[in-house]
């Protein structure tokens, strides 16, 4: 099998089970409470055949943050570079304060911080979501809204970066106005040519 193709059939059936009942474990459970037998229970599939595929909850996340890194993701397209980039900025904010959403993208996180498998994988998911998003940037560049030697993914990383520090540093709420001043942040650090 070519890697990043989804399986066709059959397989394609078993990890789309397996891969909603992770997520579904982990909104119920978070990431410590998720195991291989309560997945492979909920999922109605063998638990040999979840070991065997898996190998582990760590195989289990990683498999989850891939499919989600293949998923489109809503880039704004608000005709400036100041609302796009607060639109990226609430987007990643709105996803943490989702009831559902919320609970599986904090276990992604708390995985990776215990995980080096779950690590790289939600390392891959963010290089594929700054890919997506850097676009806002590169129309601003093509408009000249920002100078053409800017770094398209930092922009989006500085713009994103506070909202995890808050969330999971510092265990603070992320409120409207702390979004609009991260993404304005980065804007200026683009503009003045810092990033």
């Amino acid at each position: 099998m070519e890697p990043n193709k989804r399986p066709g059939g059959r397989s394609a059936r078993v990890r789309d089970a397996v891969r909603r009942a992770t997520l579904a474990e982990l909104v119920e459970r978070g990431y410590r409470g998720l195991t291989v037998e309560n997945v492979a229970e909920r999922s109605g599939v063998h638990k040999t055949t979840v070991y065997r595929r898996w190998g582990n909850v760590a195989g289990l996340i990683s498999d989850a943050l891939e499919l989600a890194e293949e998923e489109p993701w809503p880039v704004p397209d608000t005709g400036s570079i100041e609302g796009d980039l607060r639109g990226i900025v609430h987007l990643v904010r709105s996803g943490f304060d989702d009831p559902e959403l919320g609970p599986v993208s904090s276990a992604f996180v708390a995985a990776a911080m215990q995980d080096p498998d779950a690590a790289r994988a939600l390392h891959d998911f963010f290089e594929a979501r700054h890919e997506q998003s850097a676009e806002v940037v590169r129309r601003a560049v093509r408009r000249g809204e920002l100078p053409d030697v800017v770094d398209v993914r930092e922009v989006i990383r500085v713009a994103v970066a506070p909202v995890y520090y808050r969330l999971f540093v510092a265990h603070e709420p992320v409120t409207e106005r702390d979004a609009d001043r991260a993404a304005d942040a980065a804007l200026a650090a683009a503009r003045a040519g810092v990033l």
